[in-house]
């Protein structure tokens, strides 16, 4: 299923079966290992408005093993920083670029940036989504509990705990397109945009999917089968830090906590994650988490992202 000359800026951005294609050829390439060269000759543009670790070594590196090139654009260092509009940077890059990669404050940015743009326009972060990430986790999920297909994890009970972020919303729309019980724990006046959450709604009642949003952790996490939280301050919420210390902290991912999910569950982060905070070290590091896994997978699916929307038909 090709998403040739697609934007990836939004989980709804995909049909359940785009994604199941996706996550199908992502775990072809992690148990293949082979080098494949079928992006030989295109170069990818990563602009980076934010600090990246994972998203940029992933998308190079994926770029590198499937014979392309990944060229990093720090956005302080091209002329936007002086005023030159998005529109513009869009229709100069496209002259030379395969592909472009943002990762901006503002999700507004990225998607003037694909209005303007000829080539594909890869969404690696903003204020409201984190699409790249969700496929990789939902990837994981399938790893985790050996299931086949996407379908299958129908299967399961995943719990969000902590910032109604980007995380949250990318989840909760891929929960509503694959039809997927997803359940929400977020404090008073931290629950994710109602925007995102009427969206995802609306996609579960047309998929059969469940979404519900909650005040108490442990509600969410009875019986749950995934258990996962991010950082409870974001980038640009740095001012934010102690107040939001002190309100989330009966959210934080801890053995009291995962006490009530089922015995099988899972516990995920998207990283970078802050020990004593938002987790513990020992649930972090402990036998039920998969963290590592979904980093590692972030490769893998932004192969199967870049190798659906740069190669050939």
């Amino acid at each position: 299923m090709s998403l040739k000359h697609r934007d990836l800026l939004s989980m709804a951005d995909l049909t359940a079966p785009e994604m199941d294609a996706l996550l199908t050829e992502a775990r072809r390439l992690k148990k293949s290992r082979r080098p494949e060269r079928r992006l030989a000759g295109k170069t990818l543009g990563m602009i980076f408005e934010k600090p990246s670790t994972r998203t940029s070594v992933s998308f190079a590196v994926a770029m590198y093993e499937l014979g392309g090139h990944a060229l990093t654009l720090d956005a302080q260092n091209l002329q936007i920083r002086r005023g030159e509009s998005m529109a513009d940077t869009a229709r100069t890059l496209s002259r030379y670029l395969a592909g472009l990669m943002m990762r901006a404050h503002r999700h507004a940015d990225v998607e003037e940036l694909a209005r303007h743009a000829d080539v594909p326009v890869i969404n690696g972060l903003t204020e409201k989504e984190h699409p790249c990430q969700v496929l990789a986790d939902l990837m994981t999920a399938l790893e985790a509990f050996r299931l086949k297909k996407t379908a299958d994890l129908r299967t399961l009970r995943i719990a969000y705990v902590g910032d109604g972020n980007n995380m949250t919303h990318s989840w909760m729309l891929a929960a509503g397109i694959l039809g997927l019980r997803f359940i929400a724990a977020t404090p008073e006046g931290y629950a994710p945009a109602p925007a995102a959450a009427s969206r995802a709604r609306e996609l579960a009642r047309a998929s059969g999917g469940t979404i519900e949003i909650v005040r108490d952790p442990a509600e969410a996490v009875r019986g749950a089968d995934m258990v996962y939280t991010d950082v409870w301050t974001s980038m640009g919420q740095e001012a934010e830090a102690e107040k939001r210390r002190t309100i989330f902290r009966p959210y934080q991912v801890n053995d009291a906590l995962l006490a009530h999910a089922a015995r099988r569950a899972v516990v995920m982060h998207c990283l970078p994650a802050h020990r004593g905070e938002e987790i513990t070290a020992a649930a972090l590091e402990g036998p039920r988490s998969v963290v590592f896994d979904q980093a590692e997978n972030r490769l893998h699916v932004q192969k199967a992202v870049l190798l659906r929307t740069l190669g050939k038909e």
